[in-house]
């Protein structure tokens, strides 16, 4: 189902209106499984729609982040990046985010020892603080393997305590 009725379901009694641009934004987010920055939305969008703003994006990109439909991620130099969140318990993945050039991997490939670790986290962390947990987050920072083979010489000695000839 596509246009204003297909997130009916799950924006009733949250939203006062449903405009055509919200709608456009969650469509976008939805169709793919890239991780966009506010720009690119705005920029795919608005080749469609010449009258959709970047304020806008920026304002619907609050909205159904606050909504729940969408996933913020803060990158290492501060820039935002978006994700549709699916409601299908299967889809639900952790990040790798490379520091140097912002590469974003999905980890969804859970080990069991994984899966219990996050579990009895959770229900330690509910009761001790009396608060009810109903998702989470988990991003992991580092290098990726490409940006790890093209370190220079001198990144590689500092990790590994040498000293850099002069």
């Amino acid at each position: 189902m596509t246009g204003p009725h297909r997130w009916r379901n799950r924006l009733q009694g949250r939203v006062c209106r449903w405009t055509a641009p919200r709608e456009a934004v969650l469509d976008l987010l939805s169709r793919t499984s890239e991780h966009l920055s506010a720009k690119e939305i705005y920029a795919a969008l608005h080749r469609k729609d010449p009258s959709i703003g970047l304020t806008t994006v920026y304002r619907t990109l609050d909205l159904i982040n606050s909504l729940g439909f969408i996933h913020k991620i803060i990158m290492s130099k501060g820039q935002a990046r978006y994700e549709f969140r699916s409601d299908k318990p299967d889809d639900h993945h952790h990040h790798l985010i490379c520091t140097r050039c912002d590469r974003i991997i999905d980890y969804s490939e859970f080990e069991k020892e994984e899966l219990d670790l996050i579990k009895r986290t959770e229900a330690r962390l509910s009761r001790k603080y009396k608060f009810q947990i109903v998702d989470h987050s988990i991003e992991f920072y580092g290098l990726c393997d490409e940006c790890r083979q093209k370190a220079e010489p001198s990144d590689q000695t500092k990790k590994k305590g040498g000293v850099k000839n002069a």
